[in-house]
């Protein structure tokens, strides 16, 4: 019996990637999904393009709702979805053609994975494999270590509630992620296959707040008083003066976490923000 998968892309004014990030789906080898695209409001093309997309394979859902961002447009595409499984994918990137199958073997196979996802390609103006930092429970509470665009269980999104539409100007995946291992204790598998293509354009939402220190510090500061207990018991003391800090290092454009009296052999230096 085959498994559904539903593939949520939100679209915001760059219809002009959208046909290649739909081709991706639709060369899936894995034929049992359904890509809902979700229209955030965009003044361009995106309503045409997309249905024309519904005409051409019905596996292929419009919808179209008021602008909201991005958390808002993912959740409202993963509360229609009809999918067992979810996999988030931004309109301007695209995923190889047997992700869905090879994520899917792995989630089906063991229940305490929660999270797959695979190598990565960037694409766009740079062309270089991405390489990812080796995943560690801990390490995520001090960067983001999976990429927006990986696999796991509808009935997980919605035990944690979901992306945090308060988180508006970027990583909304990484706090996710943060709920889905620690809330869930989730197990998070990589697998080994170059399965994500994550396009690079000199203007998007995460070059926006990486030239933004008063937004990356909002951002922190939410995120950080929003865990604060899972923070403080990780590292057996408070995480603190990152502000101060940030201050003083803003040269080499990351964020180093000043832990007092650290007692932990982890070290959460120079992992935070990357450009």
């Amino acid at each position: 019996m085959s498994i559904k998968v539903s593939v949520i892309v939100p679209c915001y004014n760059q219809v002009e990637f959208l046909n290649e990030c739909l081709i991706s789906v639709l060369n899936q080898t894995y034929e049992d999904w359904e890509c809902i695209i979700v229209n955030d409001g965009s003044t361009d093309e995106t309503e045409k393009i997309s249905l024309e997309w519904e005409k051409k394979d019905s596996r292929f859902v419009y919808l179209k709702k008021e602008n909201g961002g991005l958390c808002s447009a993912r959740n409202y595409g993963i509360a229609h979805a009809s999918g067992k499984y979810i996999l988030p994918l931004d309109s301007d990137d695209k995923i190889g053609s047997e992700y869905l199958e090879r994520g899917i073997k792995v989630l089906e196979k063991d229940k305490d994975v929660g999270i797959v996802y695979c190598k990565a390609h960037l694409f766009g103006t740079e062309n270089k494999d991405w390489i990812l930092p080796t995943f560690d429970k801990k390490h995520l509470l001090c960067e983001n270590l999976i990429f927006c665009s990986a696999l796991y269980r509808k009935e997980d999104w919605k035990k944690i509630g979901g992306y945090d539409e308060n988180l508006k100007y970027g990583w909304e995946d990484w706090e996710f992620w943060i709920n889905m291992v620690y809330s869930l204790d989730k197990k998070v598998i990589k697998l080994n296959y170059k399965g994500f293509y994550y396009r690079i354009k000199e203007s998007s939402m995460i070059t926006f707040i990486n030239k933004d220190k008063t937004k990356q510090l909002e951002t922190l500061d939410y995120i950080y008083f929003k865990h604060k207990k899972l923070y403080n018991d990780s590292f057996g003391h408070p995480i603190i003066s990152y502000r101060k800090i940030w201050k003083l290092e803003n040269k080499y454009k990351i964020l180093i976490l000043y832990i007092k009296k650290l007692k932990s052999s982890f070290t959460a230096k120079n992992i935070l923000l990357k450009q």
